[in-house]
């Protein structure tokens, strides 16, 4: 649930060529996604997906801490592996979805870490209401595409998100408040 998201500013300064300016790179929707998973009674660990993934990265690699991420995707991409709970999940019991559509990040500062690694913290709006959510990122790799012969990054990100704290509390604690969101994304050169 999180998309977000999201991160090209992951120490890949070591890894793409420096540039003047902050370059842009938009998000490979057919290979980017979010699991997310949560504690359903105590019995199961459920899992579940979102795609459609779209967004932007403006990356700084002479100053990657000063890059930014911006992504969004339908609420309505959510894949449960059972219709029935789908249903339930876009209802106003959950997601409204016919109300609050979409879900978006945007990152409000990133913290570098380690050659490969940063804190995106960000502004993750989900179920109309918009809360902070910091996401532990990590740089897969980097480099020209083999196919298509251009500048490309791939990403994984992971965070907690309370549900809670989207008005999406409803069963909790019996089904946990806490969803981990596992996110990994590719992103390709604008242009």
């Amino acid at each position: 649930m999180k998309s977000t998201l999201l991160a090209v500013a992951l120490g890949a300064a070591a890894v793409l060529p420096a540039a003047a300016e902050p370059v842009k790179y938009n998000l490979d929707p057919s290979h980017s996604q979010i699991v997310y998973s949560y504690n359903h009674l105590g019995y199961s660990t459920t899992y579940g997906m979102f795609g459609g993934i779209t967004g932007e990265v403006m990356f700084d690699a002479e100053a990657p801490a000063a890059s930014s991420v911006s992504v969004s995707f339908p609420v309505a991409s959510m894949l449960t592996g059972w219709e029935e709970r789908l249903g339930h999940f876009m209802s106003p019991d959950f997601f409204n979805a016919e109300v609050n559509a979409d879900v978006t990040f945007t990152s409000t500062a990133i913290e570098v870490t380690g050659e490969s690694t940063a804190m995106i913290t960000g502004d993750l709006t989900m179920n109309g209401i918009t809360k902070p959510v910091v996401l532990d990122a990590k740089l897969n790799s980097a480099g020209e595409h083999p196919m298509a012969k251009k500048a490309w990054a791939g990403f994984d990100a992971t965070a907690t998100v309370l549900r809670s704290d989207y008005g999406l509390e409803k069963f909790a604690p019996f089904v946990s408040d806490e969803v981990e969101v596992m996110i990994s994304i590719e992103t390709e050169i604008a242009g």
